[in-house]
């Protein structure tokens, strides 16, 4: 299929999957609790290696770990089992268990679309201390790791990426996946969306978790797809690689490039008595997908820089406050702590708290897919309800001046429910705060591939956003949305424009007293 050809196929896939008011009216799709998928993993022969079970910790602060901090980079940064335990833990593991009316569920540590959890981390490393060289699945349900292989397959990581720079040096990456059919047993074709949202729900913490453990992490989104599934040992359609995320660097363990392995063709256990095949999502996928090391040198050598936005109307620069905080929590407590919010207050946040939230979550993803450090493939547009010293309306977000421009004045609560699917949520929420993408603009420059990158781009600074929320003593809650109603509504500013991700703030409904009198972004105490 040729390349313009594979661009129409995701962008005709996204149109497809747009939510309006009469698509979902005219769904009448019925959830047959009876092949509910079971969501995680489980191999039918393979031994556990079970991990520690207690966390390391951090006294670093949650919000100057969400900003990518680094204090002078270490030379060498290599995790150990107890630091890969604890990111893969604060990551995408059992963080606790609620109680429901069927009996208990298990909460994971990031946010995912109906719960469903069809997200899965695989981690491929040299000889670590306390773990041998292999390919490992990491299993959710019992906090333990399966041995997919033995061995240092890192090099068949290296030569995938055309050999990308930090890729052989790396002691360790997580592979990403999605299970798609555990996503789409409740949202059918729009699960490849959620793909990308749950995954960069999961990479926000996991960003967040390395900076706290002075350890280095970027984004791979370059790769020969059937290589890395070759790895990972998943069939490419069912279960697929996403990204990969570089852990340390260590130049003296420099792996050796080498050919992907083929597929060891573990037995693992159906996850619902029948699965339903979603031939649009297997068809949007293998169009964004590289065959070759030639298309993925051109992936890196397009990767994006995006053009500031020239303002054009009233324009407040973001107040970022430096001497009062909430709390003064570590990511892991925070992690720990976050929740979903389910019910908002309909009360203000402050614009400090405003401010300190867009600049905590934009410092930029470390990806493949841009070329300056900030740059995003996203535009932030805000639905303004309650924020103290900021009028409410409609705004656009400056990251290169950190500046809110003031699109239209006004209340606009009931609009904001409406295009929150009619949902109480959006409307009473402080902040409606949604990542826009010129998605045609995007996949001329970054081909078909791009649609993954913008997807992605959003969902993990969103998954920021909603840490900085809690690290603050508020409320977060993603939240779907009437596509072309959202873009209409933002027009003509954002005319052309597709929404990626909403992700609501405020004051929930049951919030806890906090205490202001720590500093947001030191471990020292105010005097």
């Amino acid at each position: 299929m040729a390349l313009d050809e594979n661009i129409r196929e995701v962008l005709d896939y996204h149109r497809a999957t747009n939510h309006s008011v009469e698509s979902v009216q005219v769904n009448n799709q019925t959830l047959d609790f009876s092949n509910l998928p079971r969501t995680y993993k489980l191999y039918r022969k393979l031994q556990s290696v079970p991990l520690p079970e207690e966390q390391l910790t951090s006294t670093l602060p949650a919000l100057t770990a969400l900003s990518g901090y680094s204090a002078t980079p270490p030379s060498t940064s290599i995790p150990d089992l107890a630091t890969l335990a604890t990111l893969l833990k604060l990551s995408a593991g059992i963080t606790k268990w609620l109680t429901v009316p069927n009996g208990k569920m298990a909460f994971r540590a990031a946010s995912c679309t109906g719960a469903m959890y069809h997200i899965e981390l695989y981690v491929v490393c040299g000889e670590l201390e306390g773990l041998p060289a292999g390919v490992y699945q990491y299993g959710v349900h019992d906090n333990a790791l399966r041995r997919v292989r033995s061995g240092d397959f890192r090099g068949a990581l290296a030569a995938p990426t055309a050999d990308n720079d930090g890729m052989a040096n790396a002691p360790a990456t997580i592979v990403y996946t999605s299970v798609f059919w555990r996503n789409a047993w409740k949202y059918q074709d729009r699960a490849y969306r959620h793909a990308f949202w749950d995954s960069g729900t999961i990479l926000a913490n996991t960003l967040a978790v390395a900076a706290s453990h002075s350890l280095s992490a970027s984004v791979v989104t370059g790769f020969i797809d059937e290589s890395v599934n070759r790895v990972v040992d998943v069939d490419g359609a069912k279960e697929a690689a996403l990204f990969l995320v570089l852990l340390g660097h260590e130049p003296s363990t420099r792996a050796l490039m080498m050919p992907a392995p083929e597929r060891a063709r573990l037995e693992t256990l159906p996850y619902s008595p029948q699965e339903v095949n979603y031939p649009l999502i297997c068809s949007t996928h293998a169009a964004a997908s590289f065959k070759d090391t030639a298309e993925v040198e051109i992936w890196r050598a397009s990767a994006f820089t995006a053009n500031p936005f020239i303002p054009g109307g009233d324009v407040k620069p973001l107040e970022v406050a430096t001497n009062t905080s909430p709390l003064q929590e570590s990511v892991d407590e925070v992690i720990l702590r976050r929740g979903s919010t389910r019910r908002f207050q309909e009360a203000p946040i402050s614009y400090g708290e405003l401010s300190t939230m867009l600049a905590t979550a934009t410092v930029g993803i470390p990806g493949d897919y841009v070329k300056e450090a900030g740059s995003s493939l996203n535009d932030i547009y805000l639905i303004v309800n309650a924020v103290e010293g900021l009028l409410r309306g409609t705004y656009v977000y400056h990251r290169s001046s950190q500046a809110l421009e003031l699109l239209r004045e006004g209340q606009f609560r009931d609009e904001a429910g409406h295009l929150g699917l009619g949902q109480a949520l959006a409307h009473d929420a402080a902040v409606n705060v949604y990542f826009m993408s010129d998605l045609e603009g995007v996949t001329e420059r970054l081909g078909p591939r791009g649609y993954r990158a913008a997807q992605l781009d959003a969902s993990a600074t969103a998954g920021r956003l909603y840490l900085s929320a809690y690290a603050l003593g508020l409320g977060a809650s993603g939240l779907t949305f009437f596509d072309d109603e959202v873009t209409e509504f933002f027009t003509p500013h954002a005319a052309g424009k597709a929404v990626m991700f909403l992700v609501l703030l405020g004051v929930p409904a049951s919030r806890k007293h906090v205490d202001r009198e720590r500093n947001w972004f030191t471990s020292k105490t105010p005097k």
